[in-house]
Formats: structure tokens, sequence, C-alpha cells
């Protein structure tokens, strides 16, 4: 087990997956403006890069995992040009959100979303030319489960892009990052969202969270044929790309 995924947002008591359920069911309506204000925007140009290492590649079905309220899935959808885009949540509140920002862009043809667990996702082997996931796997009940499902749901020869928070490894950057997540993210958290543990637990899984090189055996051990990272924003997040 790693250690984020002991971390859960309300207690001990209850599974960490239903609790996650919960808690994004809560913020939903808070999410996305929480999310580029924290970030000043430039989680958006994390997505942009992230979505670029698939271009080459030009996957024509592709999966989004914890796609929440949709911004990467509709960012996939204008940079690769898929045939289909399926994005999966275990947040309905989230995924009514996602859903509305899909109509507003006219991408209903292109884009769908399903309620669905990560850790068996309701897909058959092989389906998939690419899978994605934004700030989403953190939050996994079992990491090499979902990793492994993603793998599943993969065809032979296709890629996983993951991108997703995590602690600068260098001076200073290290340290302010860590007076910054501790003290303002959950405080303004906490002030916007109305909940009063969301932006902790988000904090301590951040910390929990294996990164880089770790991240990289991990998804290789869960079947990927190559992986590697590169390192965003003085490493406060991370992106990630792996093969079948």
């Amino acid at each position: 087990m790693y250690k984020q995924e002991e971390i859960k947002p309300y207690g001990n008591e209850g599974g960490k997956g239903r609790q996650v359920e919960q808690m994004f069911d809560q913020i939903a309506h808070s999410y996305d403006k929480l999310n580029h204000r924290l970030s000043m925007d430039i989680d958006k140009g994390w997505r942009r890069k992230a979505i670029k290492q698939l271009a080459p590649y030009g996957p024509k079905s592709v999966l989004d995992v914890a796609t929440g309220t949709g911004d990467f899935a509709i960012l996939s959808a204008k940079m690769l040009n898929p045939s289909q885009l399926i994005g999966v949540d275990i947040s309905e509140g989230m995924m009514e959100i996602g859903r509305d920002k899909v109509r507003k862009e006219r991408l209903e043809s292109v884009i769908s979303m399903v309620k669905g667990d990560c850790m068996q996702l309701p897909f058959a082997d092989n389906s998939f030319d690419a899978v994605t996931a934004a700030f989403g796997i953190r939050n996994f009940e079992d990491l090499e489960r979902g990793l492994r499902e993603m793998h599943r749901v993969l065809k032979e020869g296709g890629h996983l892009s993951i991108v997703e928070l995590t602690t600068p490894v260098t001076f200073p950057m290290k340290q302010l990052f860590k007076v910054y997540s501790h003290s303002f993210l959950p405080f303004y958290g906490r002030l916007i969202s109305k909940d009063t543990k969301a932006y902790s637990y988000l904090t301590a899984t951040i910390e929990a969270f294996p990164q880089g090189e770790t991240m990289v055996e991990i998804l290789k051990s869960c079947g990927f044929s190559t992986a590697s990272f590169r390192r965003l924003t003085f490493g406060i997040c991370t992106m990630y790309l792996a093969q079948k």
C-alpha cells in the first residue's frame, strides 16, 4: 500500500473511494474556480503539454480517467481531434458540470461522460488508442489496481499520458511550496468551497504520492513496456508518458 492510499478526506470510517466521491460531489460547484486561481492558471499549460505528448501518435479513441469537470477531455478533443473521447469519473456532481461545458463547446458528438470506478473500468480490453488522467490518480483507492485497469483498456502500442501535482525537490521551491500548500491553499480552499477538509486532504495526498523515478517504476510494474517523466514549473507538477 502506498501512503496516499491511506489518506482519506473525512477520517477512517468507510472506504477511500466512497469518501472521494462524496468530497468531489461537495466541492464540484467551486472546483474549477479554485483550481485555476490556486495555480494562477498555470494548470492550463500543464494540461496542454500533457496532451501534446500524445499528438505524434494520432489517437482516435481516447479515455480520460478521473475526468472531473471535463477540462482535460475538452482540450484533448480540440487538440487531438479524436473520433471518440469518453470521460469516466466516480463523481456525478463533477461530471454534470463537465457535461454542461461539453454542450457549450458543441462537442457532444465526440465527448461522452460516464460514471465509473477507476478500480474497475466499465470497458473491454484493448478499447482505446490513448488513456489520459489529469490530477486524479493520487485519489485512487488502490494506485496499482487503477494503473493496471488503464493498461488493460489500452490497445497494444497505445499510450498513457498522466499529469499530476507533485512536490518540488530543489531549493527554494521545495520550501516555498510547503509554506503555500500548508497555509494558503487549505485556507483559501475552505473559504471558497465551504468544505473544511477537502483541500487539507489534497495537500496531504500531493506530499504522499510517489513521483518521478519511483512512479516510472510503478508504471512498468503494472505492465507498461516504457515509461518516462518530465517535471514542470520547478517540480510543482510532473507529467508521465507510458506505452503498452
